[in-house]
């Protein structure tokens, strides 16, 4: 059957193929609260097209399309307003003099030379939170109903950064890389003296899981940015496929400046990793004897415990390059039970995207920190200290590009709207 395409107007009942639902054409609509119109989105998950752009083939697929994960430009735009409203009362409570405020010296000492917020006062910042929360859950509403507005694109954008890249400093990273390495060593008694419990106290204090929540956030609302800018551009709000297609998404065009994206994404943990094992074996790579003695007699274990977090990085480096090699499409042959059955793109996707989420942050903390002194005296014999962590906000954002690159290869035809 040749599809045809439906129009609002001048098509009728015998216009229309079997299987596919009519309605009534012309026909005023009543006048719908915001809470209906919510309700209609999530149940027409490819609001992003034109109805009249569409083919009943192209609409098929995204009526059989159900799943919360399918809806997600419907609903995202909702859990941003639902996220900033949240902010914007606790915003409130901080204003008013409430406690727990997660910045600043008083209710975080630990954050005195890193985190970016702490030397704004709690009577200053507070307010600024709960104004931007509140603008926030009006924006989101906002973009989830609304089809065009480049200022909105434009507010969840910076938003967006603001959140999951300005103000987290590298203790969100640190808590989630070591998590793995204390329930290892945990067994053999390593760390001495730590436990799950004090582990959980000393990483995942309430500033850390207060910057985990602000990366959320802006992961919320970056999404929130990339659907309404499809449904801007008339594009997939799903897919971000469009008519005629864009070329740089092209799977060739992808795996070319993938392979580049990877090279960087796969040399700058090296490197780190590079130092930190220097150190371990007792070798002053960029930094002087002196400094390799003064610290581990201050703290025994801690170029052990270095070389660990430099093997993490070195495993999360070798699993990067699996984004352009055959193996990271279908499992290797050593690999039990799985052996050639192909890898589902998400499962590259979903560990790579947190961790290029969780790393900008302490890159530019890094930066913020060190940069100063690089430009006042030099590196001198420190850069295998300062370097490899100002370089740290490269290997995100390649790291970034390199997993939108194989997501571009992988991804099969759009359930929403059939393009392939």
């Amino acid at each position: 059957m040749v599809p045809v395409i439906v129009r609002d107007a001048g098509v009728g009942p015998a216009d229309i193929p079997l299987g596919v639902e009519s309605r009534p054409f012309g026909r005023p609509r009543a006048r719908v609260s915001w809470v209906t119109s919510a309700l209609r989105l999530i149940r027409r998950p490819n609001a992003g097209i034109d109805d009249r752009d569409m083919t009943t083939s192209q609409a098929t697929p995204a009526l059989a399309r159900s799943t919360w994960r399918a809806r997600w430009p419907s609903w995202v735009g909702y859990a941003a307003a639902i996220w900033s409203l949240a902010y914007g009362i606790a915003g409130t409570y901080w204003a008013l003099g409430g406690a727990a405020y997660p910045f600043g010296l008083h209710w975080d000492p630990s954050g005195k030379p890193i985190s970016i917020l702490d030397p704004v006062p709690q009577e200053t910042f507070a307010p600024i939170l709960a104004g931007v929360g509140f603008a926030g859950a009006v924006v989101g509403v906002a973009m989830a109903r609304l089809r065009r507005g480049a200022a909105l694109a434009g507010f969840a954008a910076v938003l967006g950064v603001a959140l999951a890249v300005v103000v987290p400093d590298y203790r969100p990273l640190m808590a989630v890389a070591r998590t793995p390495i204390i329930l290892v060593g945990l067994p053999f008694g390593f760390p001495k003296g730590v436990t799950v419990a004090t582990f959980v106290e000393s990483m995942f204090t309430w500033p850390v899981v207060n910057q985990l929540l602000f990366i959320g956030g802006g992961a919320l609302w970056l999404a929130t940015g990339a659907a309404f800018w499809r449904r801007t551009r008339s594009a997939c709000e799903n897919c971000g496929r469009t008519t005629p297609p864009t070329h740089w998404t092209s799977p060739a065009a992808a795996a070319r400046w993938g392979r580049w994206a990877v090279g960087l994404a796969v040399a700058v943990p090296v490197f780190y990793a590079a130092t930190r094992w220097s150190w371990a074996l007792g070798i002053p790579l960029g930094v002087a004897p002196r400094f390799l003695r003064a610290e581990a007699a201050e703290t025994p274990e801690i170029w052990l415990a270095g070389a660990m977090l430099a093997t993490l990085a070195v495993g999360g480096a070798v699993l990067t390059l699996g984004l352009v090699q055959r193996w990271g499409e279908i499992y290797p042959r050593w690999i039990p039970f799985l052996r050639g059955k192909p890898v589902r793109p998400r499962t590259a996707i979903i560990p790579a995207t947190l961790v290029a989420c969780l790393i900008p942050g302490a890159g530019l903390m890094e930066v913020r920190r060190n940069l100063p002194a690089v430009v006042a005296g030099g590196l001198g014999d420190t850069w295998g200290v300062i370097v490899p962590g100002m370089l740290w906000p490269i290997w995100g954002a390649a790291l970034a590009a390199a997993t939108l690159a194989y997501y571009y290869r992988r991804r099969a035809a759009c359930g929403a709207c059939a393009r392939t």
